[in-house]
């Protein structure tokens, strides 16, 4: 027989129904909301998008309509020849990747110049007639559309437009046209989730950049609803397909100042309309759930944390492993090798690249990583650089200071190889201190090389310009001055046979005003002579050549120069003494051009490591930080500070030798220029 449950048993059947449907109907509207909110947030991020693309793309292309207008307004166009601009706009195309070609077009449309061919090739009708006869009649900057595929370029461009106008007239249309790969980078870091379809399209509907089927969509029509949209309103929302035949709601916005770009994003209809049917479903199918459903429900909710907890740990060990490999794949990209110091242990384990540039052989089973000790890696290292590189670890480890050194390791033939290494010591806490450093090690010798080579070059060429200097002045001195003193002893011979004789005493005053012009010309040789290259130099030494530059340069001048010498007068290097000599000759011209001085104080100090030249003036002096721009003197509201001063040339002599430049000064307190050249010790072979 049949035992029926008991009222008790009932009623709390009664009342666990009626509290799990009010709570699962609850749970059904809850998600409901969520659903709606979701969609809400949708559309939020995908206005969020469309603003943050509008904005981007707006500044940039308002970027380069002010570089473009800047070029505009350039003297070069002032000019007969296109040369000069044409050399400008190269600078400038080279130094902007989004620049596909710049070109110079007359009022009639023909190219006159293009950098995509050399100057003065026949180039033809400009591309994108219309945004040309734009600019014509508007007559200031416009933003084209994607044009048609170029008959230099081979591709479809867009151009910015901007006019030349000279005395009222419209002279040129000068144009930037740019790659659409560059626009559609813009779309593509908005940061849309996966399934959304960004698109930016020019005035005409054309698509310009697009965020999926690039290649074959770009150029062509946008969808009808896109097109009708922007007929009807600047901006806001739209539902419609897609090119590719997906629904999606779509928000877009116009761009100002592009001549009727917009941007738009479309959010599959499916993504946004599918939770809340769900939700729905859901909220009608509540009031039917069961008490055994919430108690399911229970269950299922902690299965869930528990897997929830799993999948967490899995995609953090995926994104781990994934970190890892992009990190292996840059240095192996960039050639690098990766090494770990342990200098706890004494060990020193490195990749494959690092054992190839350090030149140690492979080991037979050696897999993944090798390991050496710490005292080979150390002999892997040559001599002169073993007890720099040993120091510098340790100081990354004592002090947390970055490792950054530079050194040559000992091939196996015995030759040497420049490699540069850079890394840290983790940090700990508790204050442990670090014993490991993990670092990359690159191969530097093609810039050593390259560095050599033109250090061997400027040296070259700076000897060569002395010399090329020195001819110069023994034939002012030897030829030409003696030319000039031979004219001058006949003039004089000239006015004492003519002062003997019964002559006119105004041929008498003529003969000796040449003979003063001639006297005048000989110094006026002597001086120059003595500026390309003084004898002295050669003859005396660097302290007597000085000397006797500053005596002229005071009397010159009526500037007071006071010259000290200190330490041991004898004879420096060639290659010394020239490059102290210019240094001072520069520095003095700077003087006498910008400071503005009442007194110039010169000192030259000979030390047993080195030459320390010292020119200290009181004149107007600058802010000492535009030295670091090429500048010694002048005042910046004069305009004085740039790199016509000379500043280049003095810290190329003295890179020659492996000498230091330093200035200090201040607006009104004058100027001091340190410059230092290393010298061999005493008794050694230059």
């Amino acid at each position: 027989m049949k035992r029926e449950s008991s009222p008790g048993n009932r009623l709390l059947i009664s009342l666990a129904l009626a509290a799990a449907i009010p709570i699962l109907l609850f749970s059904g509207w809850v998600a409901y909301v969520t659903a709606e909110q979701g969609r809400a947030a949708a559309r939020h991020a995908a206005l969020e998008s469309t603003a943050r693309v509008a904005d981007r793309v707006s500044a940039d292309l308002a970027a380069q309509v002010q570089i473009l207008d800047v070029l505009a307004a350039s003297p070069a166009l002032d000019s007969p020849s296109l040369e000069p601009f044409h050399e400008e706009a190269q600078r400038l195309k080279a130094s902007r990747p989004l620049w596909e070609t710049v070109e110079l077009a007359d009022a009639s449309g023909n190219q006159i110049v293009n950098l995509l061919r050399p100057l003065g090739t026949v180039l033809g009708p400009t591309a994108d007639r219309d945004s040309f006869d734009e600019v014509l009649r508007l007559r200031r900057a416009v933003v084209g559309g994607i044009g048609p595929v170029g008959t230099l370029s081979g591709k479809r461009l867009v151009a910015l437009r901007v006019p030349v106008i000279r005395d009222g007239q419209l002279r040129y249309v000068l144009t930037v046209a740019l790659a659409t790969n560059a626009v559609s980078s813009i779309l593509r870091d908005a940061g849309a989730p996966a399934g959304w379809v960004g698109e930016i399209v020019d005035r005409r509907g054309n698509i310009i950049a697009r965020t999926s089927a690039e290649a074959s969509e770009l150029g062509r029509p946008a969808s009808p609803a896109l097109r009708a949209a922007i007929a009807r309103a600047p901006e806001g929302f739209y539902s419609g397909p897609t090119l590719e035949g997906s629904d999606v709601e779509t928000v877009y916005r116009t761009l100002p100042d592009t001549s009727g770009w917009s941007v738009h994003f479309g959010v599959p209809s499916k993504a946004l309309n599918a939770p809340v049917s769900r939700s729905f479903y859901v909220l009608v199918a509540g009031g039917l759930a069961s008490l055994a459903l919430a108690a399911g429900l229970a269950a299922l909710t902690a299965r869930d944390i528990a897997q929830r907890r799993r999948d967490e740990e899995t995609r953090m060990m995926l994104a781990l492993r994934v970190s890892e490999e992009r990190g292996a794949l840059a240095v192996e990209a960039a050639e690098l090798g990766t090494v770990c110091w342990d200098l706890a242990r004494q060990e020193v384990a490195g990749s494959e690249r690092t054992r190839v540039l350090l030149g140690f052989p492979r080991a037979p089973t050696e897999a993944g990583e090798a390991q050496w000790s710490f005292a080979a890696f150390l002999a892997a290292v040559h001599t002169d650089d073993r007890e720099r590189v040993e120091q510098a670890l340790r100081r990354c480890v004592t002090e947390d200071a970055q490792l950054d050194s530079e050194f040559r390791s000992v091939r196996p033939d015995g030759g040497a190889r420049w490699l540069r290494t850079t890394g840290r010591a983790p940090c700990f806490h508790h204050g442990d201190r670090p014993s490991v450093i993990y670092g990359v090690i690159a191969d530097a010798e093609p810039r050593k090389r390259a560095e050599a080579e033109r250090t061997d070059l400027l040296r070259r060429l700076s000897d060569a310009q002395e010399n090329e200097q020195r001819r110069i002045a023994r034939e002012l001195h030897d030829q030409v001055g003696q030319t000039v003193t031979g004219l001058s002893l006949g003039l004089k011979s000239l006015e004492t046979r003519l002062g003997n004789g019964a002559c006119e005493p105004d041929t008498v005053n003529q003969v000796r005003w040449l003979q003063a012009l001639a006297a005048e010309i000989g110094r006026d040789i002597h001086r120059a002579a003595l500026d390309l290259r003084p004898t002295a130099l050669d003859d005396l030494g660097l302290h007597k050549a000085l000397a006797a530059y500053a005596e002229e340069w005071r009397q010159r001048h009526g500037i007071d120069l006071d010259l000290q010498v200190l330490g041991s007068e004898t004879r420096l290097p060639a290659d010394v003494e020239t490059a102290a000599y210019r240094i001072v000759q520069e520095a003095l011209t700077n003087i006498l051009k910008h400071a503005r001085a009442r007194g110039v104080s010169l000192v030259l100090d000979r030390r047993a490591d080195g030459l320390r030249v010292i020119v200290e003036d009181d004149g107007a002096g600058f802010d000492s930080d535009a030295a670091n721009g090429h500048t010694i003197h002048g005042s910046a509201a004069h305009g004085k500070i740039g790199r016509r001063l000379g500043l280049s040339g003095i810290r190329e002599r003295l890179a020659l030798l492996g000498g230091t430049l330093a200035i200090e000064s201040a607006p009104g307190s004058g100027t001091t220029l340190f410059a230092e050249i290393p010298l061999p010790p005493e008794g050694a072979e230059p």
